[in-house]
């Protein structure tokens, strides 16, 4: 081939190769609909009012995470940080009246304890959908057995219980034991540590859900007890009871949390809570 040949046939290349690129280029521009923060011209997600990548989906809002694992993230509601009761109070036994006293229970070195008698502890602060973070810890010394040994509660919207229980070589009714919703679902799993050390609980709730007084959205929850899953999205078939099933009765969407004084001198730390409900996705 000449030279000029040669010329030509590079030329004719380098055009046919610069359409392509500016089809190319026009066909990105054309599909983009966004380009790096998404998407305008892609198919519709089904349930839902949003496309796929679409451009105009609001983006999570920044949250910091604790330092550390287990310490609050920046939007929790920290209900004890190790000094003081002051976002709890107690509720009095029907026995003695009911209503509220001031928080009574011991405080000592970052911990709080049970103090038998007092009446369950009671947050001021109300909660629908949530993520709870508390860690427990059964009395070293062991004393009873059964449900006579390191009995305590968490009572979600001062209902649904997720039980607090020495749980370390001490057999007691499936439904009964420490993670189990109580009353109503053993957990998957037994991994309590022994008595004194302290125990992990990360509680995700979704709130029941109530029309003209019925209930048509059961509770449910997802429960973690020292890293590992017990509960997923389980039901609650009610608020807890002793020996009877419960049924449930109309209530606000937020409620308090408390945690049970059963007489035992559980100890308590590290106790905060995240509101979900803002965050439900449209």
């Amino acid at each position: 081939m000449s030279n000029r040949g040669l010329l030509a046939a590079v030329t004719a290349a380098a055009v046919c190769m610069g359409i392509v690129y500016a089809q190319t280029k026009q066909g990105q521009k054309k599909s983009s609909g966004g380009g790096e923060l998404g998407y305008s011209d892609t198919p519709q997600l089904p349930n839902q009012k949003w496309k796929v990548h679409d451009v105009e989906r609001p983006r999570p809002r920044d949250v910091a995470p604790g330092a550390r694992v287990g310490d609050p993230p920046a939007d929790a509601v920290v209900l004890f940080d190790g000094r003081d009761l002051s976002k709890w109070q107690n509720r009095r036994k029907s026995r003695d009246g009911g209503g509220f006293t001031e928080a009574r229970w011991k405080v000592a070195d970052g911990y709080f304890e049970v103090v038998g008698g007092t009446g369950d502890l009671v947050s001021k602060d109300k909660f629908g959908d949530c993520q709870i973070h508390l860690e427990w810890a059964a009395p070293a010394t062991v004393k009873g057995r059964s449900q006579l040994r390191g009995n305590s509660g968490v009572l979600i919207m001062e209902r649904y219980e997720v039980q607090v229980l020495d749980s370390w070589d001490n057999p007691t009714y499936a439904d009964g034991g420490a993670g189990s919703i109580y009353g109503q679902w053993p957990p998957l799993f037994n991994t309590a540590r022994k008595p004194g050390e302290w125990q992990v609980y990360d509680i995700v709730f979704e709130a029941p859900r109530f029309e003209n007084g019925k209930v048509v959205k059961q509770a449910n929850a997802t429960v973690f007890l020292n890293g590992v899953v017990l509960h997923h999205r389980q039901e609650f078939i009610g608020p807890m009871a002793h020996r009877i099933v419960k049924q449930y009765e109309a209530h606000a969407a937020k409620e308090s949390l408390a945690l049970q004084d059963h007489g035992d001198p559980v100890r308590y730390r590290n106790i905060w809570v995240r509101n979900l409900g803002a965050y439900d996705q449209p």
